[in-house]
């Protein structure tokens, strides 16, 4: 039997990595969300949570154990050293979360989705890479729909923290354009039927 397909989707705040992934699971493929995952660890993982804890203080949790995320998100999106030592207690977190969980699945070809592949270098260690893109615009804008908490300025410092589409499509293998002037689901079919070729 052949080796396991690994592929990453990544793509800015607002691209669509979501909904790609919600096509590609409707074709069979099981979705590793890295994002949410890594959003659930800091809230279950007690080892998680004490090095949030002692890097940032007592105030990053709630009095009900829940993450601050408000709190945590003014400290770190703003500064991008406070990021920086985020990312190193929460990415080593899940990447062993993901291994556990590849580790049950029986696919061929297995999707992780994340953010940040290109931006901490981990897409290296993928077989493909898709990014979803959009213009900055039609990100902010739909971000700022989606997710009440933020405004524009908290969306813009978000961006400023993630590499830019010509990076994006320096490294990536496909390119999935979510601007909403081309139809994604014959675009996810196209990538669908060469990732299925490639295991033939």
């Amino acid at each position: 039997m052949s080796k396991t397909l690994t592929v990453g989707i990544t793509g800015g705040i607002g691209s669509g990595k979501t909904t790609v992934c919600k096509i590609f699971h409707q074709l069979g493929i099981p979705i590793y969300y890295a994002d949410d995952r890594g959003k659930y660890l800091l809230g279950n993982d007690h080892q998680l949570k004490s090095q949030v804890q002692d890097l940032f203080g007592a105030e990053s949790y709630l009095s009900d154990g829940t993450l601050n995320r408000s709190f945590l998100a003014n400290r770190v999106f703003a500064d991008k050293i406070e990021l920086e030592k985020l990312n190193q207690l929460v990415h080593p977190a899940v990447a062993k979360d993901y291994l556990n969980w590849a580790s049950e699945q029986k696919s061929t070809v297995l999707i992780k989705e994340a953010a940040l592949f290109i931006e901490n270098g981990s897409y290296k260690s993928l077989d493909k890479l898709i990014c979803v893109i959009a213009p900055e615009n039609v990100r902010v804008n739909r971000v700022l729909m989606r997710d009440m908490q933020r405004d524009r300025n908290q969306v813009l410092d978000i961006m400023k923290n993630q590499v830019d589409d010509k990076k994006r499509k320096e490294v990536s293998d496909y390119l999935i354009d979510n601007s909403g002037t081309k139809l994604l689901i014959p675009q996810v079919l196209t990538i669908y039927k060469t990732l299925q070729k490639t295991r033939s």
